[in-house]
């Protein structure tokens, strides 16, 4: 029982990432049609933010989160204005394009202005230490993951459901132009979209670096392929799905790590992703997607 509460312990964890990073890429498709598949360069700006707060000796740990937070925020809200707004009304193939291109440029600049090698940053290993639960002992990492992840599902849903702006998002996935004929400014909503999403991969960051200890400029691909993963088997474009996607990608990933024999260990990827292919052959769309019509997505 031991072993299996660590598992599942392993699993929340896991999961609480890809809850996070899938609701900043789902927020941004629910109201752009636009996957953002630069979202992983945004998780290495704020590693590279740590990077630079140790270098010019600013090592308080409190210090070093918030700058990267925030660094992460400015730098998606940078990408909606100077990338992804010059083509928000286009074909959603130039968006897709643009979101491919941002990535590849982002990841080159990495490479050849700071480091092709990884980084590290050591200024967070105080958020992992042993902690005695009952008979089983688990990382702080791991709880302070999975209620931070839970906080901020709470802080968001509180946003969207009692806020002004917050409502303004939700129409804006089911109808943009009845919003924009009310008179919501566009800009204001993408511009919010694009800070929550680079909020919730800083955050992501912060855990992912916890964990890691280094940075390079393919931080953020692998997290944010399996994130984009969680959302299409949750339902593209859904919140709830997006949670509900991360989550259970979280399960069925160290479900296989446990059951798969040490020779099959290098497959753990392609066993995981069968079982999310036939998932998706049960729901094409998404576990949570709308059987008929479009619904509120958010």
């Amino acid at each position: 029982m031991d072993y299996v509460a660590q598992q599942a312990m392993n699993a929340l964890s896991f999961g609480a990432e890809y809850a996070l990073l899938a609701l900043g890429l789902a927020i941004v498709f629910s109201i752009m049609e636009l996957v953002n598949f630069a979202h992983g360069e945004i998780i290495a700006v704020g590693g590279y933010t740590m990077v630079a707060m140790a270098a010019l000796a600013l090592s308080n740990p409190l210090i070093v989160i918030g700058a990267a937070v925030l660094a992460a925020v400015a730098g998606s809200m940078l990408l909606e204005r100077v990338a992804f707004r010059p083509v928000r009304y286009a074909d959603p193939t130039t968006g897709l394009l643009t979101a491919f291109g941002v990535s590849i440029v982002l990841q080159n600049l990495f490479l050849l202005l700071v480091s092709p090698r990884p980084i590290a940053v050591t200024s967070l290993y105080f958020l992992d230490w042993p902690v005695d639960l009952g008979a089983i002992r688990v990382s702080s990492l791991q709880l302070f993951e999975a209620l931070t992840t839970a906080v901020v599902i709470v802080a968001l849903m509180l946003f969207l459901r009692r806020t002004v702006l917050g409502l303004a998002m939700r129409a804006a996935s089911l109808d943009f132009e009845m919003v924009r004929l009310s008179g919501i400014r566009a800009n204001r909503v993408f511009a919010m979209a694009f800070a929550i999403s680079g909020l919730l991969a800083g955050i992501a960051c912060v855990f992912i670096m916890a964990r890691r200890g280094s940075v390079d400029p393919h931080l953020g691909f692998d997290p944010v392929l399996k994130a984009f993963v969680a959302c299409v088997v949750g339902g593209f474009g859904s919140l709830p799905g997006a949670v509900l996607g991360g989550f259970l990608l979280g399960a069925v990933e160290v479900a296989m790590l446990v059951m798969l024999p040490q020779s099959l260990g290098g497959m753990t990827d392609a066993f995981v992703f069968g079982i999310i292919a036939m998932v998706l052959i049960w729901r094409p769309d998404g576990i949570l997607s709308p059987p008929v019509e479009k619904g509120d997505k958010i």
